[in-house]
């Protein structure tokens, strides 16, 4: 069974994302679980990617990093083996559907399931080709999240019906990365998701500080952040832990408040 509602269950979620491999795959292991330890209900893993187009420049450095140090997709899940001998935190791969493609489906859902992932966000995987997949992630109670963007409009119930885990929610155009504001009119596509869903809201994209996700928090069940962490680690390399507790600490309790 999936972890993700565990990440649900006492209030606003923080769902923290880093990229496996940078700085290093043992320094990956330990910076999972010190964000659990600070705050985090659950964990966005990204397998590095050579071309990840949704990304913006953070965390495509980090996928650099990553590739340097030759992390492979088999790195990624010995670190999901050694983080789940610490922790039973919901973890949730964040991946390009070409490095899963070339793993082959079957065998990469098997061993999420295995190495207990609970769920993938593939960000160029239209919804429109999620068949592709899900059957074969849902055999191996792995669920696949949907996005829903500022542009989907009028596919925003249509996507949100098919959902299973929870609702990943872009807030605004453009790739990932730190934002000063955040503009677009999440009350109304939230609103349009509960009509149809019941599941868990989470918003991502721009989100950095804590004022931001005290506001996202009271609209939303969760709160996503990925550059700011990468940035962090990006800074202090492999003396980030610290910095990491500090900074997830910060936004959990500006989610809770």
């Amino acid at each position: 069974m999936s972890r993700i509602p565990e990440a649900f269950k006492n209030g606003t979620a923080f769902i923290g994302f880093l990229t496996a491999g940078d700085p290093t795959v043992e320094k990956t292991v330990e910076y999972i679980l010190a964000m659990e330890e600070a705050g985090c209900d659950l964990i966005e893993i990204g397998i590095p990617f050579s071309d990840p187009m949704a990304e913006g420049v953070v965390i495509q450095d980090a996928n650099v990093r990553a590739l340097k140090h030759n992390t492979t997709t088999d790195d990624v899940f010995e670190i999901v083996k050694k983080v789940r001998q610490k922790t039973d935190i919901p973890l949730v791969f964040l991946t390009y559907i070409n490095p899963v493609f070339f793993y082959g489906y079957e065998e990469f859902f098997k061993k999420c399931n295995e190495y207990g992932i609970d769920g993938i966000i593939s960000p160029d995987l239209p919804f429109e080709e999620k068949d592709e997949i899900s059957d074969i992630a849902l055999k191996n109670d792995v669920d696949v999240i949907s996005l829903i963007a500022p542009t989907s409009k009028q596919r925003i119930q249509k996507i949100a019906r098919d959902a299973t885990g929870f609702i990943y929610v872009v807030s605004s155009l453009g790739v990932t990365g730190m934002r000063s504001e955040i503009k677009t009119d999440l009350n109304a596509i939230i609103s349009d998701i509960r009509d149809v869903c019941d599941l868990p809201v989470a918003v991502g994209f721009g989100i950095n500080t804590p004022k931001q996700a005290n506001e996202i928090s009271k609209i939303a069940d969760g709160v996503i952040v990925g550059s700011a962490i990468v940035k962090i680690i990006e800074e202090h390399g492999e003396d980030a832990t610290d910095a990491l507790k500090e900074y997830v600490s910060q936004m959990k309790n500006a989610c809770a408040e």
